[in-house]
C-alpha cells in the first residue's frame, strides 16, 4: 500500500514532514532490509526508534497493515543486528528489561527504596539543596520525572479472592481503596454473575495501585468475583515494543503457566499499553506448540476494563458524588488504535452523576510517554506533550480522564511543569468513587 492516507495521522511525520519519518517511509526501509538492499545500518535503527509505535497509522490504513507487527519485527532485527550496541546502552537495557522487569520482587524492592527515598523527605531535601544540580543534564532531567511511588502496593490492597459484593453502609470503607479492603474480602456473595482475573501489572502496581483497587471494587460491585493472582510477572509488553521478543515470549509463557484462562469469564486489565500486548499473546506465540493453544484461548479472554464493563452491562450510579466537575478524556493510543476501544470508557463517564464531559482537540494523538519514548527521544515527546495540554486546558476541565499508567504520567508532569492544577485520573477511579458516594447515602 502507498496510498498515504497514514501520513497525517503521523505525530513524526507532522513534526518534520519527512517522508523517512512516515509509517510508509518507515515500511519501505523495512522492506529494503528484508529483501537485501540494505543493511540493518544504524540509520535504520534510529528510524525505528523514532517511531513512536502509536498505531495512529493502522486506525487510518484502509487496507489493514499490521504496522505493530512490522515494527515490533524491525526493531529486534536492529536489536539482534548490534547495529546501535554500546556498553552502556547494554547495560541499560540488560539492568531494566532483563533483570528488574522479569523479577517482580526485585522490581518492587526498587520501588520500596525510591518510596522511602521519596517518603523520608530525602529527596525534597537533595531537591532544595540544588545538589542536583551537580548531575548531567539529562540526568537531571530524569530525576524531575521520577514517579511518586505508592507507600503500598497491590497485594497489600487487594485480596487474592474477593466476592461480588454490592456497595452499601456497611462495606462503604471498603470503596476508599486502601488496605483496610483486606477485611472486607471474605464477604460471599453466591450470586455472583461472572469469574474474572485481575492483572495488576509493573508500573500501575508500583505508582497507581489505587487504580487497581478501584478495577477490583467496580468489578465486585458489578457481579464479579475477582481473583488477583499474588506477586505478578511483567506482560513483556515493554520487551516486545522495544525489540526483545526472545523475552517478551519468555514472560508470557509465565504469564499463561500462572494464570489458566479456561478458569474465568475474562482476564481484565487497565493499563492500555498493557492490554494491547496481552490480546495478542496468541501471535506471540503461535509457532510454541506448548503454549500455542493456551495463548489463543488467553487472547480471546482478555478484556479492557471499561470494554468488559460495558459489555456486561455495568451498573450506573445514581448519587451525585463530591467529584462533580468537568472532565475531559485522553485517548491512550493503545487503547483506541492498539484496542479500538473508544466509546466505552465515554460511556463510563458519562454515566457518572455530575460529570460534565468535555471532548478535546486530537483526543487521539499521542501524549508523548508511548511507553519509555519520553525518556529515550525527549525532544519529540515534549513537542507533544505541550501540544496535547493546549487542547487538554482548552476545554476548561478540572480532571483528565486516561487509561494508561504512562500517558498518567506524562501528563501529570506536564501540568506540574506547566502549574495547573489539572487531576488526571483513570475513569474506573471515577466510577468507583461514585459507587463509594452511593454507600455514604445508604
Amino acid at each position: 500500500m502507498h496510498c498515504g492516507l497514514c501520513l497525517p495521522t503521523c505525530p513524526t511525520y507532522a513534526e518534520t514532514g519527512r517522508e523517512r519519518n512516515s509509517p510508509r517511509g518507515r515500511i519501505a526501509l523495512m522492506r529494503a532490509v528484508a529483501d537485501g538492499e540494505l543493511e540493518t545500518t544504524p540509520v535504520f535503527a534510529d528510524e525505528m526508534s523514532y517511531c513512536l509505535g502509536c498505531l495512529a497509522c493502522t486506525t487510518a490504513c484502509p487496507a489493514g497493515v499490521d504496522y505493530a507487527t512490522l515494527l515490533e519485527t524491525a526493531r529486534t532485527q536492529a536489536e539482534q543486528s548490534g547495529a546501535v550496541s554500546s556498553p552502556k546502552r547494554s547495560f541499560v537495557r540488560w539492568l531494566t528489561l532483563r533483570f528488574l522487569f522479569i523479577h517482580p520482587r526485585a522490581l518492587r524492592l526498587a520501588g520500596r527504596v525510591l518510596w522511602f527515598w521519596q517518603a523520608s523527605g530525602l529527596q525534597t531535601l537533595v531537591r532544595r539543596s540544588k545538589l542536583t544540580a551537580l548531575l548531567p543534564r539529562r540526568l537531571r532531567e530524569l530525576e524531575l520525572q521520577t514517579p511518586r511511588i505508592a507507600r503500598h502496593f497491590s497485594d497489600g490492597l487487594i485480596a487474592r479472592v474477593e466476592y461480588s459484593k454490592p456497595f452499601s453502609a456497611e462495606n462503604a470503607e471498603d470503596a476508599k481503596m486502601n488496605s483496610s479492603a483486606l477485611s472486607a474480602s471474605s464477604a460471599v456473595d453466591p450470586k455472583h454473575r461472572y469469574r474474572v482475573a485481575v492483572l495488576t501489572g509493573c508500573v500501575q502496581d508500583l505508582i497507581f495501585s489505587d487504580v487497581n483497587r478501584a478495577t477490583v471494587d467496580v468489578l465486585r460491585a458489578n457481579g464479579c468475583e475477582v481473583v488477583t493472582p499474588r506477586a505478578q510477572f511483567c506482560c513483556g509488553s515493554l520487551h516486545a515494543h522495544n525489540g526483545d521478543l526472545e523475552t517478551a515470549r519468555a514472560l508470557a509463557r509465565r504469564q499463561l503457566d500462572a494464570i489458566d484462562p479456561d478458569q474465568f469469564d475474562a482476564i481484565i486489565s487497565n493499563a492500555a499499553g498493557c492490554g494491547s500486548h496481552l490480546k495478542h499473546y496468541d501471535r506471540l506465540l503461535a509457532e510454541d506448540a506448548g503454549y500455542a493453544e493456551r495463548a489463543a484461548a488467553w487472547s480471546r479472554k482478555v478484556r479492557d476494563i471499561s470494554e468488559w464493563l460495558v459489555k456486561i452491562g455495568f451498573r450506573k450510579p445514581v448519587v451525585q458524588s463530591r467529584e462533580s466537575r468537568a472532565v475531559t478524556y485522553h485517548e491512550a493510543c493503545h487503547l483506541c488504535h492498539g484496542q479500538k476501544i473508544s466509546s466505552q470508557p465515554r460511556e463510563i463517564l458519562r454515566a457518572i452523576p455530575g460529570i460534565d464531559l468535555r471532548e478535546c482537540a486530537e483526543a487521539m494523538w499521542c501524549c508523548g510517554s508511548a511507553g519509555i519514548y519520553n525518556l529515550t527521544q525527549p525532544r519529540t515527546a515534549a513537542w507533544l506533550l505541550q501540544r496535547k495540554l493546549g487542547h487538554l486546558l482548552a476545554t476548561g476541565a478540572e480532571v483528565v480522564a486516561a487509561a494508561n499508567p504512562g500517558c498518567q504520567l506524562q501528563l501529570e508532569n506536564g501540568f506540574r511543569a506547566a502549574d495547573k492544577a489539572v487531576m488526571v485520573v483513570h475513569p474506573v477511579v471515577l466510577l468507583a468513587r461514585a459507587y463509594a458516594a452511593e454507600a455514604r447515602k445508604m
